[in-house]
């Protein structure tokens, strides 16, 4: 288990910022306990959405900043060349930084295709990995399965006048080429990547608003997709895994949670029912719950800090 966090240094709360590989990389400290630190997703997508203050009052939380986002360095070849690799190189370098026997990682979207294959390459220091609305795979059959669900969610919210311009963002992914159009088009889909977004918009245009992103390629430094699919590496996982589906999830959703929890040997398996792509917002003490009591215990199925363990499929 990690060391609790220090009260100077490099486990400081605070904005901090470390050298990878001659790309400035800053990471953000909060709460106290077991070091976990968390990627967001994207790619391009900034941090600040990922915060979870229900697990910061359990565990020592570093939010990545990724390189080629907000206050962090950009690659020479920027928008291109942001691949795993890159990202896992980024997570062992802060992993080096920080000084502690081991570390918890959170991957959220994106990042948890980037904490997979950090957990299959380089899992030294891993104490256990949470993949959280992420996938074995990319390509054309997740984009297969993201357009079913998609679909279902037209269907279910034909009624919304709102729903044509939510289509119009997903139908403009495709043609992004720079950072207004990216931050657009992640403010324009995130009704669809909640639970019910329009049955409480009060609450949620706030986190729609407050959203900011910037414009990284997919592609390799030479223009090449960065594809994914682990499937013939995550059964020789030697990692303790949390997986994390919400039952609405469009883009994730759970037959990926479900493929993830089947490929990956004694991982466990959280559906929340209520949730869609966001669930540390959507039901954050049903989430918070299940990655405190994987980091107290992620070996056994009961937890020493308490608290329920429903939902949990070992």
């Amino acid at each position: 288990m990690s060391l609790p966090p220090q009260t100077s240094g490099a486990l400081a709360p605070g904005t901090h910022v470390v050298d990878s590989d001659g790309v400035r990389q800053r990471y953000h400290v909060y709460g106290s306990g077991p070091v976990c630190l968390a990627h967001p997703g994207g790619p391009g997508i900034h941090w600040e959405y990922l915060r979870m203050p229900e697990l910061e009052q359990h565990l020592t939380m570093v939010y990545v900043e990724a390189i080629g986002t907000g206050g962090s360095g950009r690659l020479p070849t920027h928008p291109h060349g942001y691949t795993r690799e890159r990202y896992s190189i980024a997570l062992q370098r802060i992993i080096e930084h920080l000084e502690v026997p081991t570390v918890y990682l959170l991957g959220h979207s994106h990042g948890a295709f980037v904490a997979a294959y950090h957990a299959i390459h380089r899992p030294a220091c891993l104490a256990g990995v949470i993949l959280y609305e992420g996938s074995p795979v990319t390509g054309p059959e997740h984009g297969a399965e993201a357009a079913r669900r998609l679909r279902e969610f037209a269907a279910a919210h034909a009624d919304r006048p709102e729903l044509a311009e939510v289509l119009a963002a997903f139908g403009a992914m495709q043609a992004i080429s720079n950072d207004v159009q990216t931050l657009a088009v992640a403010r324009g889909i995130l009704p669809a990547y909640l639970a019910d977004y329009w049955g409480d918009e009060r609450r949620w245009a706030p986190v729609r608003d407050a959203l900011r992103a910037g414009y990284i390629s997919g592609l390799d430094a030479i223009g090449s997709p960065d594809l994914v699919d682990d499937r013939a590496d995550l059964p020789a996982l030697t990692v303790p895994a949390l997986v994390v589906v919400g039952r609405f999830d469009v883009i994730c959703g759970p037959r990926w949670g479900q493929e993830l929890h089947e490929l990956i040997p004694d991982s466990r398996l959280l559906i929340l029912e209520h949730s869609g792509h966001l669930g540390h917002l959507e039901e954050p003490g049903r989430f918070a719950a299940a990655v405190r009591d994987f980091a107290c215990s992620p070996q056994s199925l009961s937890s020493p800090c308490g608290g329920s363990r429903e939902g949990l499929v070992p």
